[in-house]
Formats: C-alpha cells, structure tokens, sequence
C-alpha cells in the first residue's frame, strides 16, 4: 500500500523509514479530532518531532478534513468501505511525511480563486503554507483511490554546536 506514496515524494530511501504508523478513520467528521489525536500521540514516542506538532497537527486536520469532504462520495458504497480513510505518518532522518489516503481518484487542486476571509475552502492553501510541500497521486493497487501527502524538514538534532535552530520559514519563491 505505501509503496505508492514512496513513488510520489521527493527522493528518499524507502529502507530508510525510521518510524511509522497508520489509523484507520471513519467516514465522520468527529475523524478529524480522532486524526489530531492520533498524530500527538505518535510525535510524542518519535525523538526530535514534537516540536513540529503544531503545523504537522494543522496539515493533518485540513488533509483528514479534505478527504472526508472530497474523497468520499455520497454513494453507500464507498461510505462503507473499510477503511474509507487512512492516516499515515512516516518519519526519515530529516523528514516526516503525512499521508491521507482516500477511495477518490479526483485530483485535490486547489481552488483557482480562494477567498482567504472565507471559514472553509483553505485547506491546501494552509498545507502548502505550513508543509514543506506536498503532492498527490492515484493509487494503482486493488484499494483504488489516491494519497495526499505532506512533507516537513525536522530541525536538526542537537549537536555538539548547541541546539537546533527552528525550522526557517517558506518564501514563496519555494
């Protein structure tokens, strides 16, 4: 299932995932606080990462968020596919990865017209903005659907030259 996914991102070692985990989350909105949840728990056991909880927490919510709005249609079908919606979170030396994956194929664009007062419509908007980028691609096993994933640079390690330095932030130029 995650072979895909390691397809899809910027060059890495797929031998090289230093930790994983993965939730199933169901087709209800309530998933989104059971996401942010879920992921807490997990940086909190990963060394170096619970400082990025913050923006990885915000990109999970509006990834979960877009899935279960957009990934899901109104068909019972899809609605009781088991799981509709998986969370997957990955971290290498350096970096972590989000990953949502959904039973829709659609491609998760942004829209071309954001209204940044608006209270929904976002979500891509602020993944990009927090992530160090991000992407998609259909999935071409049996489970169908895609993965929408996020990926974040981790601070360096503490070193013998003192603490790591916070993460610097995007231009928009990235």
């Amino acid at each position: 299932m995650l072979e895909p996914l390691r397809q899809g991102l910027p060059p890495l070692d797929p031998a090289a995932v230093s930790d994983a985990a993965s939730c199933a989350l169901p087709a209800r909105f309530e998933a989104v606080r059971e996401a942010r949840q879920f992921t807490k728990r997990t940086l909190d056991q990963w060394d170096d990462v619970a400082d990025c909880f913050d923006d990885v927490c915000l990109v999970v919510s509006e990834l979960v968020t877009n899935a279960l709005r957009h990934g899901l249609s109104s068909d019972d079908s899809t609605r009781n596919q088991h799981p509709p919606v998986r969370l997957h979170l990955m971290r290498w030396t350096g970096r972590l990865v989000c990953a949502v994956r959904d039973p829709s194929r659609d491609s998760p664009l942004p829209r071309e017209s954001e209204d940044f007062s608006a209270e929904s419509g976002r979500g891509l908007f602020l993944v990009d903005s927090f992530a160090d980028s991000w992407g998609w691609h259909p999935l071409s096993s049996s489970l169908g659907g895609k993965v929408v994933w996020a990926l974040f640079r981790l601070p360096a390690p503490h070193g013998p030259h003192g603490p790591r330095s916070p993460r610097s932030p995007r231009t928009s130029g990235e």
